[in-house]
Parts: C-alpha cells; sequence; structure tokens
C-alpha cells in the first residue's frame, strides 16, 4: 500500500500541555489576520463562533486548528444531521442495560450495577464538564438540524449547565456519581445531577448555508465568513501540506483548479489530491484522472 496523504493520516499524539487528553494529529492550517481577530474575540468573550463559507474554505479544520494552538486536547465533534436531539449531544442513558444488569445482580450473579455505569455524556455534555482548561466543540452543519435545535442550544450555552434527571433523583441517597465521556472510559464526577462547566468551552459552529437561523442564535454568536482561497494562499496551503517545492512542481494543477473553480463547484481539498497524486508519480493527466478529482460538488456548500 502506497504512504497516504498527510492529511488522512489518523494517528494519535500525547500533549503533556492538555494534561491526559489526547491531541489530534496536527495539520498545518493558513488564516488571515480579520479571521484570527474573530476568533480571538471570541474567546475573550466566551461565545461561540458561526462559522460559514464554501467547501475547502477550513470551516472544521479551523476548530481542530485551535486546539492544537492553545494545546486543549482532542477535539469534540458533534456532526448534526435531521436526527439530531440536543439531549444526544448532553448525555445517553442506557436503561435497557441497566435493567438487565439489575435483574442479573437480584439473581444472586454479581454486585448492583451503578447506575453512573450506563450513563455517558455526549459531545455537549463532556464539553461542559468542568476543568482548568476549556475542550473545543465543533458542532458541524447545524442546519441540517431540527428547526428548533439552534434555541435549543440557547439555554445551553447562556447558562453553561445542564441536568440529568436520572442523578437528580437520587441526590438524597447520594450527592456525587461518576459518570463516562465522550471518548474516554475514565469516569468523572458529576454533583447533585448537574454538569456545570467553570470555563465554558470553545465552541465552533459551521454552517452550509442551506437556511437562516433565529435571530436570538445569532445575536450569541460571533460570526466568521471564512473567503475562497486566493490564488496565493493555494500555493501556500500545498507548500504547508506537501513541501515548499511542491506549488512550482504542481504549476499546471494550480492553473486547471483556478479555471474550473467557481463558488460551490471545487474544494481545496481536491487540490490538494491532485497534487498529492502528481508528486507522487501518478498521472493525473491520465484520462478520466483528473476529472474524478476535480468534479463538480452540485452546488452544495
Amino acid at each position: 500500500m502506497p504512504e497516504p496523504p498527510p492529511w488522512r493520516r489518523f494517528g494519535q499524539q500525547r500533549s503533556t500541555e492538555a494534561g491526559d487528553a489526547d491531541m489530534d494529529p496536527y495539520r498545518p492550517y493558513l488564516i488571515d489576520q480579520p479571521q484570527i481577530d474573530v476568533v480571538n474575540a471570541a474567546l475573550h468573550l466566551r461565545r461561540p463562533v458561526l462559522v460559514t463559507g464554501h467547501p475547502g474554505s477550513g470551516k472544521s479544520s479551523l476548530a481542530y486548528a485551535i486546539a492544537h494552538e492553545l494545546s486543549l486536547g482532542k477535539v469534540l465533534h458533534w456532526p448534526v444531521n435531521s436526527r439530531s436531539m440536543l439531549s444526544d449531544a448532553l448525555y445517553q442513558y442506557d436503561a435497557v442495560g441497566r435493567l438487565q444488569e439489575s435483574t442479573l445482580s437480584r439473581d444472586g450473579r454479581g454486585p448492583e450495577p451503578d447506575i453512573g455505569d450506563f450513563i455517558r455524556l455526549g459531545p455537549l455534555g463532556t464539553a461542559l464538564v468542568p476543568r482548568d482548561l476549556p475542550r473545543v466543540l465543533l458542532i458541524d452543519e447545524l442546519d441540517k438540524g431540527d428547526i428548533d435545535l439552534p434555541n435549543d442550544l440557547l439555554t445551553v450555552f447562556e447558562r453553561g449547565e445542564f441536568e440529568i434527571p436520572e442523578l437528580s433523583r437520587m441526590t438524597r441517597e447520594r450527592n456525587v456519581v461518576e459518570v463516562h465521556t465522550a471518548g474516554s472510559d475514565i469516569p468523572v464526577p458529576v454533583r447533585g445531577g448537574v454538569v456545570r462547566c467553570t470555563e465554558f468551552p470553545v465552541v465552533l459552529i459551521t454552517s452550509n448555508g442551506e437556511r437562516d437561523f433565529p435571530p436570538a442564535f445569532l445575536r450569541r454568536c460571533l460570526r466568521l465568513d471564512l473567503p475562497d482561497p486566493s490564488e496565493q494562499r493555494l500555493r501556500d496551503i500545498l507548500a504547508a501540506h506537501l513541501g515548499a517545492d511542491a506549488p512550482a512542481r504542481v504549476d499546471g494543477l494550480v492553473r486547471a483548479f483556478l479555471a474550473r473553480r467557481a463558488p460551490d463547484e471545487l474544494a481545496t481539498d481536491q487540490l490538494m489530491n491532485a497534487a498529492f497524486l502528481r508528486l507522487g508519480g501518478v498521472d493525473t493527466d491520465a484520462e478520466g484522472v483528473l476529472e474524478a478529482l476535480f468534479h463538480q460538488l452540485g452546488g452544495t456548500v
């Protein structure tokens, strides 16, 4: 098998700055000063960032770049679809599993199971776990979700907390219960059935422009529209990922990409894929190869 492109390698690396949290693989990310200023403002204000832009403009990658630059650990990712509900992003309770385990324990086959073993926080719930440094939460393509989902998020964003009713009912018997978190089997304590952050997470919300959001939601977010990369920025991206000499060696591909690119039709990673193949000795001018790489995206963003 050939070596994969740098952006298709999925090994993990440890980060001493982020404690015990794994870091996502580092990938270079280039951004202009106006966009940096918006991100910095959101960090100071502890407000979510609503990121829009065409394919390949780096909407989702921005979250990973922030996590790397600030050593905030592995990004928590919530990909939204038409079936997504706020409760799924907060926590999940396996009531059936607990009932089965309780039945076995009553039959003398083991100890009574702990309720915390059957509760796992979702990406948003995990982001709100109290810690010294915030986590980065990526809410991907929010406009694919239910029309009420943005408003449902407002309460959590404003209060920085949520309740787990299954644990709140137990407060007289037991004030602290350890539950599992997204992407980890290391339990965290929940007091009084409430998860309340000490540092509001770094929240990036991407939108593909399919619909508008309620004014109340927009008022609580900072807007960031990522522009299409210029010709020089495309060359800088190739150099950052594939080496300083890459732009000169694939100059024909860059010009072919720019000639075909129009809003919503080509994404930057299509150029990166073609350049990686060309630099690896693959004939990207062969019949069908360039068309497969530079196919139009059908008007999606």
